[in-house]
């Protein structure tokens, strides 16, 4: 894999994870009753899973025209990270309103 490649797949890890991280501590703040730093944190994940998926939309329009990408760990790797932010923003979504709902709040 070229090193152009293999740092748009470390860069959409990266990114992919921050929105990760930021999802399950919204999930920890909304537990504590913190429900702005919540929905602040799960708007930052947002807009991290939003830059990996437009950096991930761009490498598929790469490999659509011609442009082939090998496969190895890392984008394997990569591909994992995206799948996991994804779920997990949705999940913590759910469960910062869920706490919202039992609380009243």
């Amino acid at each position: 894999m070229d090193e152009q490649k293999y740092e748009m797949h470390f860069q959409l890890i990266a990114l992919a994870g921050q929105s990760k991280s930021n999802s399950v501590e919204a999930i920890r703040e909304a537990r504590e009753g913190n429900y702005e730093a919540a929905e602040t944190l799960l708007k930052e994940a947002e807009e991290q899973f939003a830059e990996a998926h437009s950096l991930h939309f761009n490498m598929l329009q790469n490999e659509a025209s011609s442009e082939k990408t090998e496969m190895d760990l890392i984008a394997v790797h990569a591909q994992d990270h995206l799948t996991m932010a994804t779920v997990l923003h949705d999940v913590a979504a759910d469960i910062v309103s869920l706490y919202r709902m039992v609380r009243g709040k």
